[in-house]
């Protein structure tokens, strides 16, 4: 391992951490390793205090004594931290987690820092899926939605893919053809919903609105699986998210296998975002803000980009689970709605940044 000495005097000049071993070399941002710690802090902060908070309040001081299964005062504190509580947090903390890091690799693929999964497609045909198989065939098991939420976003990206190739990939094709799939998907969930049955609808209704609400340890075993496996691959393909930001051309010349290295990392995006779909509905915003975030944080590096808008993206989500239900207490809002209020104006402004950026 090599801690290198300042590649310049210049006090804004970056500095760098590298990790070598015999057949792997990691390059970080000295910011990342201190961001990444007060992210947890704050995230595992955020966690004790949305598990005390409900109609039964926990101390913070009991909620973790009963996490580590030490004694309380209270006997109840074990079913209402361990079993209502904590999966909920968990599943939240995950989707966030999911989200950031799919919205990361789509922005890297794409170019474009107005990318995310909800905005070109992807998060749109994991819920149309999901709503089909909630409306259109009740007697199917709910566990399969995971599955099915999957192959509807891979079904989207893979037309997605398609239409826009033309001897190539192109990252400005890649985004009208999504927008024009997020549409045409949205509109047949719209369908499927009109046309339901009641009961069934209504089930689609409050998934659509993104909510962790009544999330068990099931959920969580189920989702921990995607978010584990694709999370590592994309952390082990960050390097080539930096050499695909260096433009088609130049990565070619680099000895890049560009479309391959876009096929795998497109499956890592759709594989969370829709593991994240199936498992608390659609929660936008998410992936777009997360990444900006992080960058802010620590620069555009995606060694360390990808970790840092991973534990933002789970700081958000929890946070908008916990504001949801203390803003209106006791009426519970979805998680999903709480992000829209906020990634909606925060959109406009990177909208307008981008304009007043192009015209100077």
């Amino acid at each position: 391992m090599d801690y290198p000495a300042k590649s310049s005097s210049h006090k804004n000049q970056t500095q760098w951490l590298v990790f070598r071993t015999n057949r792997l070399s990691l390059r970080l941002d000295r910011r990342v390793p201190k961001v990444l710690l007060g992210l947890l802090l704050a995230t595992i902060a955020a966690m004790i205090w949305s598990i005390g908070q409900g109609e039964y309040p926990v101390p913070p001081l009991d909620v973790v004594r009963t996490i580590f299964g030490l004694p309380t005062d209270n006997a109840d504190f074990g079913f209402i931290v361990n079993t209502l509580r904590l999966p909920r947090t968990l599943v939240a903390w995950g989707v966030g987690m999911a989200l950031a890091i799919s919205g990361t690799i789509t922005q890297g693929i794409t170019r474009n820092p107005l990318a995310s999964p909800d905005i070109i497609g992807i998060n749109a045909g994991a819920a149309l899926a999901a709503v089909s198989l909630i409306v259109a065939f009740p007697a199917v098991p709910i566990s399969l939605l995971p599955v099915a939420a999957f192959g509807g976003a891979l079904g989207v990206a893979i037309l997605i893919y398609l239409i826009a190739w033309n001897g190539g990939s192109s990252p400005v094709r890649l985004i009208l053809v999504g927008i024009g799939f997020s549409l045409i998907a949205g509109a047949f969930t719209e369908l499927m919903i009109t046309f339901g049955n009641i009961y069934d609808v209504s089930q689609a209704l409050v998934w659509l609105a993104g909510s962790v609400y009544g999330r068990s340890w099931t959920q969580v075993f189920a989702f921990i699986p995607w978010l584990v496996v694709f999370g590592l691959l994309s952390l082990l393909l960050s390097r080539e998210l930096n050499t695909l930001q260096l433009g088609d051309d130049v990565a070619m010349s680099l000895g890049s296998r560009l479309e391959w290295q876009r096929g795998w990392l497109l499956l890592c995006s759709v594989a969370l975002a829709g593991s994240a779909v199936a498992t608390a509905g659609s929660i936008g915003f998410v992936g777009l803000m997360a990444p900006h975030i992080a960058r802010q944080l620590v620069g555009p590096s995606h060694e360390g980009l990808l970790p840092v808008a991973a534990l933002t993206g789970g700081l958000v989500v929890v946070a908008a689970d916990l504001i949801g239900r203390l803003l209106f207490a006791p009426i519970e809002l979805p998680c999903g709605i709480v992000t829209a209020v906020i990634g909606a104006p925060y959109f406009l402004y990177l909208l307008i940044r981008a304009r007043k950026t192009s015209t100077t």
